[in-house]
C-alpha cells in the first residue's frame, strides 16, 4: 500500500488528491450501481421497469455531455467539480433516508439516478481535462493508467460483492455509502491547489440586452462553442478515427454483453458464480493493463498499443462465437480487460496531448457523447439480433465489424502519425511541409 501511494504521489500531490478522490467516488458508485437494480426488484418485478433503469442512467450522457462540455470550459473546472459532489452528497443522502422512512417510490429512484449520472456526466469531463494541468506532459499515459486502474479496483472489484452484502444487510446502506464517498471526494479535490478555468467569459461592452435577447444570445453561444468543439474533433486525423472507431466498437461490444448472461447459461453451463466470474477476470486484467499500460506504451509504442488492440477486439468476439470452453472464454475477458485499459490510457493521453487546454471539456465531451451513443445503439442491437438470428449471431456481426474497424483504421495510426502526436503541443497544427496526418486532407 505504501509503495502504490508513494507511485501516485510522484505523479505531483495534486494528481494524488484527484486519484482519491477518483478512487473514492468509484467505490461509492459501484455500490450504488449494485444495490439500485436489487431495489427496484424489491419494489416491482416487472421486468420493462427494471430494465428502464438503465436508460435512465444513460440518457444524461446523450442529453448533456456535450453542453456539459461546454460548461466546463467556460467555468473553473476544479469548483465545478466540488459542486457536483456536495450536490450528490445530498441526493443520495435523502434517497437512503427516504428508503429508510419506506418512501423511496420507483419515480423517486429514477429522478435520483438520472441528476446523479447528469452530474457524472459533467464531474468526468471535467476531471478528464484538470490531468493535463496536474501532470506534467511525460506522465500522461502513467496518470492515465493510474486513473483507470483506481476505477477498476473499486467499482468492479470491491464494490459488486461488497454492495450486495451490504444491501442484505440494509437497503440503505449503500446509499449512504456512496453520500460519504462524494462528500470525501469534495474535500478532497477542494485541497487541490490552483485555478483551472480555460476560458473567462468576455465582457459584452455596450448597453446590457434585454432578458430575451441575453437568453437567446447565449443559446447562440452553447451551440456555437458545441459545434466549435465537434469541428475542431473532426479536423484532427487520429483523434476523430479514435473516436469513431470506439463509438462503432462500442455498439458491438455492448451488444455482446447485453446478451452474455444468456451465452453464460446457454452455451458455457454457468451459473451465476461463473457468470460473475467472466467479469472478474475482465476487471484483472484492466488492472493488469493499468499497472503496466505507462511502460508497455513506450516499449510497444502507441501505434502498435492501438493495432494490436484491434486485433484482441476481433479475436475476443470471435472466441465469443466460436468457443463452448468457459476457461478459454474467461481467458479472452482477461485479455480483453487488458486491451481496454492500454486503450483508454493511449486515446486519452493523445487527447490531452492534442487538444488546445481551452477546448479540453468540449472535446472530451464529444468523445463521451460518441462512446454513450455506441453503447445505447448496442444495448438495444443485442436483443434484436439475437431473438431474430440466434445468439451467436450477435458475435458474428460483432467479429466482422471489428474486423472492418481494424482495416480501415490500421492505416491512420502510423507510426511517423502517432510520433508527431506525442511531439506536438496542444492545438498545434501538422508541421509545414509534411503529410498532414493531424488534419482533414
Amino acid at each position: 500500500m505504501t509503495r502504490a501511494r508513494d507511485s501516485a504521489t510522484s505523479l505531483g500531490p495534486r494528481f494524488a488528491k484527484l486519484w482519491l478522490a477518483g478512487t473514492a467516488s468509484a467505490l461509492g458508485v459501484g455500490l450504488a450501481t449494485v444495490a439500485t437494480p436489487l431495489l427496484i426488484a424489491s419494489r416491482t418485478d416487472d421486468p420493462l421497469t427494471i430494465s428502464a433503469a438503465q436508460a435512465v442512467a444513460w440518457l444524461p450522457w446523450l442529453l448533456f455531455a456535450l453542453p456539459g462540455g461546454v460548461l466546463v470550459d467556460r467555468v473553473d473546472r476544479r469548483r465545478v467539480m466540488i459542486w457536483i459532489d456536495w450536490a450528490r452528497v445530498v441526493l443520495m443522502a435523502l434517497l437512503a433516508a427516504a428508503i429508510v422512512a419506506d418512501h423511496a417510490g420507483i419515480v423517486l429512484i429514477y429522478t435520483v439516478l438520472f441528476l446523479v449520472n447528469t452530474g457524472e456526466v459533467v464531474f468526468r469531463t471535467a476531471g478528464q481535462a484538470m490531468i493535463p494541468a496536474v501532470v506534467p506532459r511525460e506522465g500522461l499515459e502513467r496518470a492515465n493508467g493510474w486513473l483507470i486502474g483506481g476505477f477498476t479496483v473499486m467499482q468492479n472489484m470491491v464494490a459488486g460483492p461488497l454492495g450486495a452484502a451490504l444491501f442484505v444487510v440494509a437497503a440503505s446502506i449503500p446509499y449512504w455509502g456512496n453520500s460519504m464517498t462524494y462528500a470525501v471526494s469534495a474535500v478532497l479535490i477542494t485541497t487541490v491547489a490552483g485555478k483551472y478555468r480555460a476560458m473567462p467569459r468576455s465582457g459584452n461592452g455596450g448597453a446590457a440586452p434585454d432578458a430575451g435577447a441575453a437568453r437567446s444570445g447565449r443559446l447562440r453561444a452553447v451551440w456555437s462553442e458545441m459545434a466549435e468543439g465537434f469541428r475542431w474533433l473532426m479536423r484532427q486525423r487520429l483523434l476523430r478515427t479514435m473516436a469513431i472507431l470506439i463509438g462503432l466498437l462500442n455498439v458491438t461490444l455492448t451488444a455482446a454483453l447485453a446478451v452474455l448472461v444468456l451465452l453464460a447459461k446457454d452455451r458455457l453451463h454457468l451459473g451465476s458464480v461463473g457468470y460473475g466470474a467472466l467479469f472478474t477476470a475482465m476487471a484483472v486484467g484492466s488492472i493488469l493493463g493499468s499497472a503496466v499500460g505507462d511502460r508497455l506504451v513506450r516499449t510497444v509504442t502507441a501505434t502498435w498499443t492501438i493495432r494490436i488492440g484491434l486485433l484482441v477486439e476481433a479475436a475476443f468476439h470471435l472466441v465469443l462465437a466460436t468457443s463452448l470452453n468457459a476457461y478459454v472464454v474467461g481467458a479472452a475477458f482477461f485479455a480483453f480487460g487488458i486491451h481496454g485499459a492500454l486503450w483508454s490510457i493511449v486515446a486519452n493521453s493523445l487527447r490531452q496531448r492534442l487538444t488546445p487546454p481551452e477546448m479540453f471539456g468540449r472535446v472530451g465531451s464529444t468523445n463521451l457523447f460518441i462512446a454513450a451513443g455506441g453503447n445505447c445503439v448496442g444495448a438495444l442491437l443485442g436483443g434484436v439480433v439475437a431473438s431474430h438470428f440466434g445468439l451467436t449471431a450477435t458475435y458474428w456481426v460483432a467479429f466482422v465489424v471489428a474486423i472492418a474497424v481494424a482495416v480501415t483504421t490500421w492505416p491512420v495510426f502510423t507510426r511517423a502519425a502517432v510520433a508527431r502526436a506525442y511531439a506536438t503541443e496542444p492545438g498545434e497544427p501538422a508541421a509545414p511541409g509534411e503529410p498532414a496526418e493531424l488534419a482533414d486532407v
